[in-house]
């Protein structure tokens, strides 16, 4: 992906699903529950958690729809499973903006002598 393509106004607008999906305690807990490699159901991922299966349900939806994760039938369960590829472009999309910033804060440090 070009550093010019990732900074298009239609990037901007591909990616802020994906942030505000994230920005949810409950998404990042599922995220990081389904960053294991494997698939989980429902009931594993409510498990020693205060979640309804509901509300999972719900959560688990929104992810979806972003690309974030997706669900595979497996007989009469649905199991869900993280989809990297959106993971990869949003670290590549930070990436990016972080290196915008890195030597403004060089100069700026430098500026103000420490």
């Amino acid at each position: 992906m070009s550093s010019k393509r990732r900074n298009s106004p239609l990037d901007r607008k591909h990616f802020a699903p994906l942030f505000a999906a994230l920005g949810d305690e409950t998404r990042l807990y599922l995220v990081t529950k389904l960053s294991d490699g494997s698939t989980h159901s429902i009931a594993q991922l409510t498990l020693g958690t205060e979640l309804t299966r509901q509300g999972v349900t719900k959560h688990l939806r929104i992810l979806e729809r972003t690309g974030l994760i997706q669900s595979v039938r497996s007989g009469r369960e649905t199991l869900f499973e993280l989809a990297p590829t959106p993971l990869v472009e949003l670290r590549e999309y930070l990436t990016f903006v972080s290196e915008q910033w890195d030597p403004k804060l060089t100069r700026l440090k430098t500026f103000v002598g420490n």
